[in-house]
C-alpha cells in the first residue's frame, strides 16, 4: 500500500516555503481539528472516524497535517517546537479567512489547541481536548510506557519498521485489536517520509500554569487507561480551567476518538451547539 493510503486533499501556502495539508467537509461555523504526534500521524488518521460526522451536524471541518506529518512540507532544518507549530496553523487560518472557529486537539494536537487559544483568545470560541500534551512536566511523560516505544520506534537504528509501529500503535488503545493493518500501512508511508528532527526536537511547555487564562468553555475526555499522558491531566483541566467539564473513560486508551466515536461524535456535537 502506496503513501495514497491517505487521500489527499487540499493546500494553504503560508509563506517561507511551506505549505499545510489539510482535509475540508461541510459548511457553517469552522471547526479546527489538530492532530497527535508519533510516526506516521496526519489529520485524516486521526479524524477520520470523526469529522464527517460533525460536518455532517452543520459545521465546517478544518482537518490540516501539523508540519512534519501528512502531505504538509517536512523540513529538516527547523525545531519543531510548540511555537513554531502553533504559528504555522495560525498562518494557514489566516490564509483561509478564518477569523472565529472552535478548536478539537487530542494529545500533542491538544497542547497546539491550547497554545493556540492562549495566543489568540479572540480566535477560539470553544475548546475540545483529549488527553493533551504540556500539562506535565517533559520528565513525567518520558516516563509512560507508550513515549517510551513511540521514541524506540522512531528511533530505532534500523529504522521505522511496520511491526514497531503496530508495537507502538497497541498501546494507544485499551483493546489493541482495533489497530487493523490498513492502519498500520497508511501511517508507516507517512513516516518513511518524516525526518527524525520531527520528533527530536519537539518540545512542548509547561502549559498547566496557564489554563487559567482559557474563558473559552472547555471539554475534555480522557482514558482512564492511557499510556502516554497520564490520565490526572483530567482533573488539571477540570479545576484549573475556569468554564470546562471532563469525561474520563474506563477500559480506554489514549485515542477516545477511535475507541469511543459515537460517544464523543455526540457530545462534541452537543458542545458546539450551546449557545454562546
Amino acid at each position: 500500500m502506496s503513501l495514497n493510503a491517505v487521500p489527499e486533499g487540499k493546500y494553504a501556502d503560508i509563506g517561507g516555503g511551506h505549505r499545510i495539508h489539510y482535509h475540508e467537509a461541510g459548511e457553517g461555523f469552522p471547526v479546527l481539528f489538530l492532530h497527535g504526534s508519533g510516526p506516521g500521524a496526519s489529520g485524516w488518521s486521526n479524524f477520520r472516524r470523526n469529522y464527517p460526522a460533525i460536518a455532517e451536524a452543520g459545521f465546517r471541518a478544518i482537518v490540516p497535517d501539523t508540519l512534519g506529518y501528512g502531505y504538509s512540507s517536512k523540513p529538516d532544518d527547523v525545531d519543531y517546537g510548540l511555537s513554531f507549530l502553533v504559528s504555522a496553523l495560525s498562518r494557514m487560518l489566516d490564509t483561509l479567512g478564518i477569523t472565529r472557529c472552535a478548536v478539537v486537539g487530542n494529545s500533542h494536537g491538544g497542547a497546539m489547541s491550547i497554545q493556540l487559544t492562549l495566543d489568540r483568545p479572540e480566535l477560539v470560541t470553544r475548546l475540545v481536548l483529549m488527553a493533551p500534551g504540556g500539562l506535565e512536566e517533559r520528565e513525567a511523560y518520558m516516563k509512560m510506557r507508550g513515549i517510551r516505544a513511540m521514541m524506540k520506534a522512531f528511533l530505532s537504528p534500523e529504522g521505522i519498521t511496520r511491526e514497531g509501529m503496530r508495537r507502538v500503535f497497541g498501546l494507544q488503545l485499551f483493546d489493541p485489536t482495533q489497530i487493523t493493518d490498513a492502519i498500520i500501512e497508511e501511517r508507516f508511508a507517512i513516516a518513511e517520509t518524516q525526518p527524525k528532527r520531527v520528533l527530536t526536537s519537539m518540545h512542548v511547555p509547561h502549559l498547566a500554569p496557564e489554563l487559567s487564562r482559557i474563558s473559552c468553555p472547555v471539554l475534555g475526555f480522557w482514558g482512564a487507561n492511557d499510556e502516554f499522558c497520564p490520565v490526572s491531566g483530567a482533573t488539571t483541566i477540570a479545576s484549573q480551567c475556569p468554564d470546562a467539564r471532563v469525561m474520563l473513560l474506563s477500559r480506554c486508551g489514549h485515542w477516545v476518538m477511535v475507541e469511543h466515536a459515537e460517544l464523543f461524535n455526540r457530545m462534541c456535537i452537543d458542545f458546539l451547539r450551546e449557545a454562546p
